[in-house]
């Protein structure tokens, strides 16, 4: 349902988070949305500028320009940049802002970033993105953590977001992410390998009829080619998730390697296309 917006929103980032949240937040009402992402300016970044325009949305000549008025500041990165931005924009956030960090990043990281915002004076909410967003868009759904979950929720779901806060406890939402990644993204690393494995004998079809026999709800043939996709496209940025996951289990006295192996799979499936 569409509200009153807040008095300013701004992304660090404008990749696919940034741009489809921006989107559908315009929609519903918001206005002067601004983004910063650190291609702007580059020929690389051409494509993000041009996106920015099309959206609506103006593009900052620095992360500290575009968000110096906004309510909500939204952190879109990669996972292994989710603390850098977090260092970075405490040097100019302010009190009565509040930094939403939507990044896929271990519990460990959430907390350190959530430590040196809000040493700046700024909020920090913990936001974890529970699915890809480009078919549900702003109706994804998204954990939220910390004392202004709560509050952060109930004004960006006004604007159509669906947020749900889960603790005031730093780190318990991205928990949340990655166990289920674990299983998301090995799942996805199964599936390619095993339709490689099956490919190189030739051995496809009988393979996939035995699973299929033994989980009879599944199709293997569109769920090896589906994974396949979502590897080779996403899989840069699911890696580095993973090794967040590793992150994770390490820090709580568990073994990390098969999340270390899942996120050097999901790599392996982003090269086979070229790092797409």
């Amino acid at each position: 349902m569409a509200g009153s917006a807040p008095a300013a929103i701004a992304f660090i980032g404008f990749g696919e988070v940034g741009q489809t949240f921006s989107r559908g937040l315009l929609a519903n009402g918001a206005t002067g949305i601004r983004a910063y992402d650190l291609l702007f300016g580059g020929h690389s970044g051409r494509r993000l500028e041009d996106a920015a325009q099309q959206i609506g949305v103006s593009c900052g000549s620095s992360a500290a320009e575009a968000c110096s008025q906004a309510s909500f500041v939204f952190s879109a990165v990669t996972a292994d940049r989710a603390e850098e931005v977090a260092i970075e924009a405490a040097n100019w956030l302010r009190s009565g802002q509040i930094f939403v960090d939507v990044n896929s990043a271990a519990p460990s990281t959430k907390q350190r970033a959530a430590q040196v915002v809000q040493a700046s004076g700024a909020d920090y909410v913990e936001a974890a993105v529970m699915a890809p967003v480009l078919k549900p868009g702003l109706d994804v759904a998204i954990l939220a953590g910390g004392p202004k979950a709560e509050a952060a929720s109930a004004t960006l779901n006004a604007l159509g977001m669906n947020l749900t806060p889960v603790s005031e406890q730093f780190g318990r939402a991205s928990a949340m992410k990655l166990c289920r990644s674990i299983v998301i993204k090995g799942l996805e690393a199964l599936m390619v390998d095993c339709a490689a494995a099956c490919d190189a004998w030739d051995v496809k079809d009988p393979v996939f009829a035995s699973l299929h026999a033994t989980f009879p709800s599944i199709d293997f043939h569109a769920l090896a080619a589906d994974m396949r996709e979502r590897v080779a496209t996403h899989g840069i940025r699911r890696s580095a998730e993973m090794r967040e996951a590793a992150e994770m289990l390490a820090a709580a006295g568990l073994e990390p390697g098969l999340a270390s192996a899942v996120a050097a799979a999901q790599l392996r499936g982003a090269r086979r296309k070229g790092g797409a």
